[in-house]
């Protein structure tokens, strides 16, 4: 049995409240949650990351703003392992980069009235700043796509590693 396999078979037969809690852990919209706990049982990792997929894209804006209210800022200081993990780059960045990330969250949560949402697994501070930057300039609209776009290759991400850890 793979990993994979092994995980969906570990989520699975997780109760309820343990399966809400773990999928809480990847992403903070309980509607999201709910969704996804009502497809169970999945037949594969696979079809676990579609359903996740399709209900983020159908959630109301309300839904997709507490998903981005439960991640820290870009270089913000966090307990929550998975996103000082994710944002690990940012860890050795110069103190200018970090200055820099934290005017440019606040301007970009004046302009958009949210976080800043990047999936910085794998990137530094500087690329996650230039990112920052260039997205200062989307419309309202645009940025509303990107961040949900972003908010799913997050999801992907913890899933995988939600299931590698029931594995």
């Amino acid at each position: 049995m793979t990993d994979q396999a092994a995980g969906i078979t570990g989520f699975n037969a997780l109760s309820n409240a343990a399966a809400t809690d773990a999928l809480l852990a990847c992403c903070a919209s309980p509607a999201l949650a709910r969704e996804v706990l009502a497809g169970r049982p999945y037949r594969s990792a696979d079809d676990l990351y579609a359903t996740a997929d399709a209900v983020l894209a159908a959630l109301p804006e309300e839904d997709i703003d507490r998903a981005v209210a439960g991640h820290p800022r870009i270089g913000g200081r966090t307990d929550n392992v998975a996103s000082a993990r994710e944002q690990s780059g940012v860890a050795a960045a110069t103190d200018a980069v970090r200055s820099a990330l934290a005017e440019g969250n606040r301007a970009y949560e004046q302009r958009f009235g949210h976080r800043y949402l990047v999936c910085a697994t794998g990137r530094t501070g500087a690329e996650l700043l230039d990112l920052l930057t260039t997205r200062l300039h989307n419309d309202p609209a645009t940025e509303r796509a990107v961040m949900r776009t972003e908010l799913a290759r997050i999801n992907r991400i913890r899933l995988r590693r939600m299931l590698e850890g029931l594995a």
